[in-house]
């Protein structure tokens, strides 16, 4: 497939990591040309340098033949028209942006995209992808990292694995054993920075990161089992009130869980816009670091504080002082991956990355055939790929103890029907359902063959 990535910041080189590391054929576009030499040295990309609404930028760049462009520049416009001369000038059949403005994004304006106004087949939202990750983390506040797949009908967690927990130095086989009516199973552990797939006679231990695959249902379960108490979030601390932050505020209003918010935004313009747009939530102007402003805020007796400005030492310093003034739940946004070492150290439980966020949701277009979900695991270690079933699918009508996965893959969970079943060797897999599988960067071609996926490519 040859796509042309528009803009080489950091979540336009991720996509050309994924994407070249699988084969395709990938150009990078951007004004910078320090970007694009970045980009073409470290990756098997090609680079132009050019602002990527031109045409004859992206004449240079191959659209003539491409099959698909991603615009994931800075701007917004430059986005929407670099599609639209991709639609009218060289008939790229799947064109994707990433757009940020609140106004492009309103429901009502949606008409907006069509093809015979604006054709973009796909926008993409980082701040919406962003509070939607928040808002996983607080389901789920004792892991540091979750996604629902299948519906919300399952979830991925990422657990830390501390002394206390009860099934340390247990081989994985005896935990299906003891828990025999747990819909939830280990796919993935990170020992000392490593991330591998467990075999079936491995053991955890304390200190790993394991990540655990469950039935919805089983959420509060499986974390008791692996030694954390899961505690409902009734009052917040919300530092940022951007679009982040006031996406955050607003999905907490209308939810039924009826969260108490509190947010502290620095800039009085933006404080002023948050407190308009919002019903319920207090808005406080002033420094998010001010010990003073967040015992105002109440951060003593909340449950939760989510830092989420645009300056990732900032939301770090902000989770810290928290946790120093009482706060037990502390999570900060973080765009910067080589600061991530550095939360345990601090104390900060979890992290929210916004470029893995909008990474995984592109890449939930890219992928070939009935590709429902995608989500990056870590550092584009691994990705967790939901997808249906097809009559072509080497899977179909097999049981999965016939099927020929490679070691870095393991099935999290399948649906027949609308029921998630628990994972049995026994179990066949038929045209239709619904899989999810944990699968290694190295594995996933593989893994797109066992889908059978160029039959029904787009």
């Amino acid at each position: 497939m040859k796509v042309i990535i528009c803009g080489a910041g950091q979540v336009g080189w991720q996509i050309a990591r994924h994407l070249s590391g699988e084969h395709n054929d990938v150009t990078v576009v951007d004004n910078n040309p320090d970007l694009v030499r970045r980009a073409t040295d470290t990756l098997d990309v090609q680079g132009i340098a050019g602002f990527a609404s031109y045409p004859d930028v992206l004449d240079r760049a191959g659209a003539g033949d491409a099959d698909m462009i991603i615009a994931a520049t800075h701007s917004d416009e430059v986005n929407m028209v670099t599609c639209q001369v991709a639609h009218s000038v060289f008939s790229i059949q799947r064109k994707i942006a990433r757009l940020r403005a609140q106004s492009y994004l309103t429901a009502i304006y949606s008409d907006l995209y069509r093809r015979d106004h604006l054709p973009i087949d796909v926008v993409i939202s980082p701040e919406r992808e962003v509070a939607a990750a928040a808002m996983r983390r607080l389901s789920a506040p004792a892991a540091f990292d979750t996604e629902t797949f299948m519906d919300g009908q399952a979830q991925l967690l990422g657990i830390n694995l501390d002394e206390a927990c009860p099934v340390l130095n247990t081989p994985l086989r005896q935990l299906t054993d003891l828990f025999s009516t747990l819909r939830s199973i280990v796919v993935g552990v990170r020992r000392e920075g490593s991330l591998f797939v467990p075999e079936p006679g491995d053991q955890l231990f304390a200190g790993d990161d394991c990540y655990v695959f469950c039935h919805a249902d089983d959420v509060d379960r499986t974390m008791e089992i692996f030694g954390k108490s899961q505690k409902k979030q009734e009052r917040m601390v919300i530092v940022g009130g951007g679009n982040v932050g006031l996406e955050v505020a607003s999905t907490l209003e209308k939810s039924a869980s009826r969260t108490r918010a509190k947010m502290i935004e620095r800039s009085r313009k933006q404080a002023e816009r948050a407190a308009e747009a919002l019903e319920r939530t207090i808005v406080l102007h002033g420094d998010g670091l001010d010990s003073a402003l967040l015992r105002e805020a109440g951060i003593n007796r909340a449950d939760a504080m989510l830092a989420v400005t645009d300056d990732d030492k900032t939301n770090m310093l902000a989770a810290v002082r928290a946790k120093a003034e009482g706060c037990p739940m502390a999570i900060a946004l973080i765009n910067d991956p080589t600061l991530v070492p550095l939360m345990a150290p601090l104390g900060i439980d979890a992290y929210i990355n916004p470029r893995a966020t909008t990474v995984s949701s592109i890449l939930r277009h890219i992928r070939h055939g009935r590709v429902r979900q995608v989500y990056s695991v870590g550092d584009a270690e691994a990705e967790v790929i939901e997808a249906e079933v097809l009559s072509t699918s080497p899977m179909a009508g097999q049981k999965l103890r016939d099927i020929d996965f490679p070691e870095g893959v393991l099935v999290g969970a399948i649906r027949k029907g609308d029921k998630i079943l628990r994972i049995d060797g026994n179990l066949r897999v038929e045209e239709g359902d619904v899989v999810a599988l944990f699968a290694m960067a190295d594995d996933v071609p593989e893994v797109e063959r066992l889908l059978q996926v160029s039959i029904d490519f787009f």
